[in-house]
């Protein structure tokens, strides 16, 4: 399976299931992409036909080169892999991740918010320290031999339930020695109620905080409104800049999301930049298509423009040592994930679990309030195994629209949830979903060519 495009001035062949990328000259571009259903004497006429400085002598020197690439699986590799899908079923599956709801309500009320403002379509609650402390020792019980565990704060907006987050990570910091484990925090947050004593909590326990800001004050604040219908960007900013500059080194990111109203979405990450945040994301929203803010057809090709213009303009800023990162251009080409990871994907309802305030278990943040997808509790464990079964079997080869996908190994078959809520199925394929996140890898990629040729 080979995938080739054109962007930045570079032509790009991709081969899928060896990962080999080649850069090459228009000629090997031509005959790569005519190789499999001509024979070399039509190969050879055509290409001495389109270039006027090419001999059929050059062109068979060039369809040997690709010869010898296919010999040494790094050129139309076959696709050896789908076998290994099927044996997650079988295997036991240990648990490495949750996220703690701590808090069903939010100091903020966003129009786009898939938690319904927090309440996940139920009752605004609190997470007691007795269920956080239980969620510890079921992640702790259920992670086998693996000694990284992680556990996300997150809401609502976590910091509405701040004493309580602090207690479970005390309790989990005594934990770790008794058990032998490692944990990783992760704190997502609007920002509202930090302060002095969040900032330096947070950047002492939590390995990486997630910061809520889409962009612009105008962008911002049209959504991201309290209960007022006041904006929240002027109360936030200098407050994640402080938060930000305090933690050195340590990893956070800028989480924002881009709606119809602002397709021109690369303008909110550079200002996010030129605020002195430096790890950005920006995601696109994902809601029902009546809604106002909801993205369109139109819009696409406007957003492929954009992912390029961010493309660009990253590689430029990292020549001026000025480097910004984003969240979907990181790819490691060299030490990335291993073949069950790239054909597995997030290991939502295996690997990692959502549980709310009151202890109830979901496959992951984005099914929580569906009783469909309730898989049981922390206190008595994983009751509905057919769900598990259902996410074990949910990969890059369980859906048919993804078997022939070039990007299959770099999505792992994309996002259960958004397949299940834009198609009632989580094998089903969200394709507005996968046409962008597409056009991203192939500007990652791009990004990781030129990088290599220009030394960067």
């Amino acid at each position: 399976m080979v995938h080739q495009y054109q962007l930045n001035g570079y032509n790009i062949v991709l081969d899928t299931c060896s990962g080999s990328i080649h850069s090459v000259d228009e000629l090997a571009y031509d005959v790569i992409s005519m190789i499999r259903e001509n024979t070399q004497g039509d190969i050879i006429d055509a290409m001495v036909k389109k270039y006027d400085d090419v001999t059929a002598e050059d062109v068979q020197e060039c369809i040997d080169d690709v010869v010898e690439l296919r010999k040494a699986g790094k050129l139309f590799t076959p696709d050896n892999y789908e076998h290994l899908a099927y044996d997650f079923k079988a295997r036991n599956t240990v648990i490495k991740a949750l996220c703690l709801h701590v808090a069903h309500t939010c100091n903020l009320n966003c129009s786009y918010c898939f938690a319904s403002q927090g309440k996940y379509q139920g009752e605004r609650a609190l997470m007691t320290f007795e269920v956080g402390k239980r969620a510890i020792d079921f992640l702790i019980e259920n992670s086998g031999t693996r000694r990284n565990l992680e556990v996300d704060f997150f809401g609502g907006e976590p910091l509405m339930n701040w004493d309580v987050v602090k207690q479970i990570v005390a309790y989990a910091r005594e934990q770790e020695k008794i058990h032998n484990k490692n944990f990783r925090f992760t704190l997502t947050t609007n920002g509202i109620l930090v302060d002095d004593e969040v900032i330096e909590f947070a950047n002492k326990e939590m390995h990486n905080v997630v910061l809520s800001l889409d962009g612009r004050k105008e962008v911002h604040d049209h959504l991201r409104k309290n209960y007022a219908g006041e904006g929240s960007y002027d109360i936030i900013v200098p407050k994640f800049q402080k938060f930000v500059e305090a933690r050195g080194d340590k990893n956070y990111y800028m989480r924002g999301t881009f709606t119809h109203n602002n397709v021109d979405f690369t303008k909110d990450l550079f200002h996010m930049a030129d605020l002195g945040f430096t790890e950005l994301s920006m995601e696109p929203v994902v809601c029902d298509p009546a809604d106002p803010y909801a993205l369109t057809e139109e819009d696409k090709p406007i957003l492929f423009e954009q992912y390029e213009i961010l493309a660009k303009e990253m590689l430029q800023r990292k020549r001026d040592g000025k480097p910004i990162t984003f969240y979907h251009y990181m790819l490691d080409l060299e030490h990335g994930p291993c073949i069950y990871k790239r054909i597995s994907g997030c290991g939502s309802g295996t690997e990692y679990m959502a549980v709310t305030p009151w202890g109830e278990l979901y496959p992951c943040h984005q099914f929580v309030g569906d009783e469909k997808y309730s898989m049981g509790d922390i206190w008595e464990g994983v009751k509905n195994t057919e769900i598990q079964d259902e996410f074990k079997c949910c990969n890059a080869y369980a859906r048919e629209g993804c078997k022939d996908c070039w990007a299959k190994l770099y999505c792992s078959g994309g996002c259960a949830a958004n397949a299940y809520h834009a198609t009632g199925s989580i094998t089903g394929i969200y394709e507005y979903g996968c046409d962008l996140f597409k056009k991203r890898i192939e500007c990652a990629i791009m990004m990781k060519v030129a990088e290599a040729e220009e030394g960067l």
